[in-house]
């Protein structure tokens, strides 16, 4: 499912989009070429490692979520 692509418009930095083996999009911009092909291979090599670090903030915000509405129960708020 891996797929790259690195374009640019005249007068803007180059426009780097990649998709990982789990689907996921990345985005960014940079000053050369070759800086958006590094990018590129960092997020593939390390995609595991990104995709464990979505999950685990996901896991934080609902935590954090749940504490508000305890906290919420607690003081009548609704």
């Amino acid at each position: 499912m891996r797929d790259y692509s690195i374009t640019k418009q005249k007068d803007e930095w180059w426009n780097a989009e990649v998709t990982d083996n789990y689907g996921n999009e990345y985005q960014n911009y940079f000053e050369t070429y070759w800086d958006a092909g590094v990018w590129i291979l960092y997020i593939w090599e390390n995609e595991d490692k990104l995709v464990e670090m979505t999950e685990n903030k996901d896991k934080l915000l609902a935590c954090a979520v749940n504490q508000c509405k305890e906290i919420d129960k607690r003081t009548n708020k609704r």
